[in-house]
């Protein structure tokens, strides 16, 4: 498997704020349009398979996904590769030590991707849900309802934030990033225009490339989410049904008693 830079130390530390943002300003957060937002909003398979692949060439090498079954990635709603691919693909990672014989073999689909390759690279398993890029008003994150989840859009902004600036404090090199809290990130920019060569053609700039690992990530934090859609449909619909039902059901019933005119 290729291995390249990282995709991005999304916990690592801010020590000064960037010259255009106050220390502990919260970054700016660009709204990205993806296609699982709103009630009706899907996963784009194709862009799942894409930001698979910027995962495993770009991020893999140090982030891992330790909760994420390989075999998911053959589930419908997901990046639905057939079965003989998914195989392939759990064999090209790292290998595993069996529980039963204490030996190392190949990772089989049933495994779990591996964890993350370094000890203050986060796993991105559940980044995409434990990031809010949209805030308020008053704490009640109204705001998301209308500019979408926030997670990706932040891994996002993150992504395509860094300005080029760099400074050097206590042997470590930071990098000016507007997306990051604080403005500056330890990690330098990931992502780069061609680095990644799409089998589909698809444009790889650095922008679509974060866009489309962004979704990936979305995807590991919420696998089934186009099911709790369909499920949360289908339960509105029974819910509205029903209350027709009821209410006709009353007005039948108390029709005769309610038209009535009493006399003293």
């Amino acid at each position: 498997m290729i291995r390249k830079l990282t995709l991005s130390a999304l916990a690592a530390l801010s020590l000064t704020a960037a010259p255009a943002l106050a220390a502990g300003v919260t970054g700016h957060v660009e709204d990205f349009a993806f296609s699982f937002e709103g009630p009706f909003g899907t996963y784009d398979q194709m862009q799942l398979q894409r930001g698979l692949q910027v995962y495993t060439e770009v991020c893999s090498a140090c982030h891992g996904l330790k909760f994420v079954p390989i075999r998911s990635l053959a589930d419908p709603g997901g990046p639905q590769l057939p079965a003989d691919q998914v195989r392939a693909y759990a064999a090209t990672l790292n290998d595993i030590t069996d529980k039963e014989t204490g030996e190392d073999r190949p990772r089989v689909p049933t495994d779990h991707f591996p964890a993350s390759g370094l000890a203050n690279a986060p796993d991105l398993s559940l980044m995409a849900k434990a990031r809010s890029g949209f805030h308020g008003p008053y704490g009640l994150g109204i705001n998301q309802f209308f500019r979408g989840i926030g997670g990706p859009e932040y891994i996002a902004s993150i992504l395509t934030g860094y300005t080029g600036e760099e400074k050097e404090e206590a042997g470590t090199t930071f990098y000016a990033n507007t997306a990051f809290p604080g403005g500056w990130i330890a990690m330098g920019p990931p992502l780069a225009d061609g680095q990644v060569e799409y089998a589909d053609g698809h444009s790889n700039t650095a922008h679509h490339m974060a866009e489309d690992v962004s979704a990936f990530l979305m995807w590991t934090a919420e696998p089934k989410m186009m099911a709790r859609k369909q499920a949360g449909f289908t339960a509105v619909i029974f819910l509205i049904v029903l209350t027709s039902l009821l209410y006709l059901t009353n007005k039948k019933l108390w029709s005769g008693i309610k038209g009535r005119k009493l006399h003293a």
